[in-house]
């Protein structure tokens, strides 16, 4: 059965985010707020997790996950960012974009696309999300927490409660979050290319 934690959207709890840290640093799958849509969750390294969000979401092996990260200097651990692209990602960060990058070393493998070694990275501008990461000290694997045959992602934190309890550790809700997933920008040619419109405003990349 998943915990349920209600945190202040401005002021998040110290305590209930270093518990939830915690239930991450343990393997735990969480369903968490971002500045798009809320999001499932898990460590870096759990391949465990990987596979329960893919499992959830019924994914195949060339869904790109994302690495949510604290901020740019976390970022570029995980991705290789040229000038160019330096600039861009930088101006659009924190905010509600994915975009795509080719990988470092420190990438799992499985978390890469098999054949262009990228892997999609953000910064959200949300409290709790970066809070949560602050205290997690290290990227989360995320994605979209967007059910099969569903055409809208879930928004209330009681309703993914009630609909994934067996499915998730815990489920950290901040109040309603939007529909509209984040603006997925593909830079691992150099070019900005983009992949889907979402949350993020396109007009600086087309």
């Amino acid at each position: 059965m998943a915990k349920y934690y209600d945190v202040h959207p401005d002021n998040p709890q110290p305590r209930a985010i270093g518990q939830v840290a915690d239930s991450i640093r343990q393997g735990g799958l969480i369903a968490y707020p971002t500045d798009s849509c809320f999001a499932l969750g898990c460590q870096l390294g759990s391949r465990d997790g990987i596979e329960r969000i893919r499992s959830i979401r019924q994914l195949d092996d060339r869904h790109h996950f994302t690495l949510v990260c604290e901020n740019f200097a976390q970022l570029g651990q995980f991705v290789h960012v040229d000038n160019d692209v330096f600039r861009a990602v930088k101006a659009s960060t924190p905010g509600s974009y994915t975009f795509i990058l080719p990988a470092t070393r420190e990438v799992p493998r499985k978390l890469m696309h098999p054949k262009k070694k990228t892997v999609g990275v953000r910064i959200p501008d949300h409290r709790v999300a970066q809070a949560l990461l602050a205290e997690l000290g290290e990227p989360l694997v995320s994605s979209t927490l967007l059910l099969p045959d569903e055409e809208e992602p879930l928004t209330q934190g009681w309703e993914i409660k009630e609909r994934l309890d067996y499915l998730v550790d815990a489920v950290v809700d901040s109040g309603d979050c939007g529909t509209e997933p984040t603006t997925v920008i593909d830079f691992s040619s150099g070019e900005a290319e983009i992949i889907r419109k979402g949350a993020g405003d396109t007009s600086r990349f087309e």
